[in-house]
């Protein structure tokens, strides 16, 4: 039997005792091919990690020459951050010759893992990936690196998988960030972030800890919470300002959430900064679209996704030895606007 790198249908109809042709339907889901026979032949196909070439038949058929694909995952492709860096992805590849084949997870697993086997079956060269917010599952990235497909994660990596990955500093923007609040007078700092499966979350969360902890300030557990975006800022925020130890600014783990913080703030009659200030974390369009204009950490989005797209590249290219992991932090700067004193 041959490896799973060398599988072919030949292989797959010679185990199951049908013909080439019946496996090649099955594959393409073919109504001539009993429903049964599908299924035993698909499953057959996945357990020993076989996909169908689409992309060289298609590419065959239309007599075009074959383009090097990288595929690439994006959590949500409407989120400012992740656009940028895809817009870094897509000018870096065109610049390096390669094609890049785009695919929205809509932050589910489920979706992921049928992404990746996607990416399987049109042979992409590599897949740069951001994972999903309720991955807890690795089995499908597993996979990839298994067939010999290099992987490059941005912003949210994948502790699981032992590969390359591109980043920014979080924990240093968070730090660098509450030590602003902090220098400008703030001493009840509140932090609203994510899940703590999530490295970004832990890294920034470090960062605001530490921040505090450095500067003295004791930790206030009960300032500390779990959400990720504006609409749970505007049901939160109310609560957490009515409070007698009400906090004087807020951290947020990105700018969404803390514009939610701020249009809170304003409704509830607070002045923003001077009774409270406000920090947020990714430097979008929206931070200097709120009034007034939002303190916010800058995550050069363009930059991670053309390091990511080079590192890749190197992979493919064998440029960096078989089992070289490489680790890119690309570094975050603190924007001061209206939010903060």
């Amino acid at each position: 039997m041959n490896d799973s790198t060398s599988f072919t249908m030949k292989d797959i109809a010679r185990e199951l005792g049908v013909s080439v042709a019946t496996v090649s339907r099955a594959l393409k889901d073919s109504p001539r091919i009993s429903t049964e026979q599908k299924e035993r032949i698909k499953k057959f196909a996945r357990e020993h990690n076989f996909y169908p070439n689409l992309t060289a038949e298609q590419l065959r058929h239309n007599r075009v020459k074959p383009s090097n694909i990288i595929g690439v995952i994006i959590p949500q492709i409407a989120h400012y951050y992740f656009s940028t860096i895809l817009s870094g992805i897509e000018e870096q590849a065109r610049i390096r010759g390669y094609n890049i084949m785009v695919a929205q997870s809509e932050e589910r697993y489920d979706l992921e893992k049928r992404i990746c086997e996607h990416f399987m079956e049109n042979r992409v060269c590599g897949v740069i990936v951001s994972q999903a917010k309720d991955t807890v599952e690795y089995d499908h990235f597993q996979k990839l690196t298994n067939m010999g497909v290099p992987l490059v994660f941005y912003d949210r990596i994948c502790t699981g998988i032992n590969a390359s990955r591109v980043v920014v500093d979080d924990y240093m923007g968070a730090f660098t960030a509450v030590t602003h609040l902090i220098e400008t007078g703030c001493r009840r700092i509140a932090f609203y972030g994510a899940s703590m499966k999530l490295e970004i979350s832990k890294n920034r969360y470090n960062g605001y800890r530490d921040a505090l902890l450095r500067h003295g300030l004791q930790i206030d557990e009960s300032l500390e919470f779990i959400c990720d975006n504006r609409a749970d800022a505007e049901v939160l925020t109310p609560e957490v300002l009515s409070r007698e130890d009400r906090p004087d600014a807020f951290f947020a783990i990105n700018d969404d959430t803390a514009i939610g913080i701020l249009y809170t703030a304003k409704r509830m009659g607070f002045k923003v900064p001077e009774d409270v200030s406000i920090c947020g974390f990714t430097n979008g369009e929206r931070a200097v679209a709120c009034d007034p204009m939002l303190t916010t950490v800058e995550q050069r989005g363009h930059m991670v996704g053309e390091e990511a797209v080079d590192v890749l590249v190197a992979h493919v290219e064998g440029l960096l030895p078989s089992g070289k992991i490489e680790k890119k932090v690309v570094r975050t700067r603190l924007v001061v606007r209206g939010t903060t004193r």
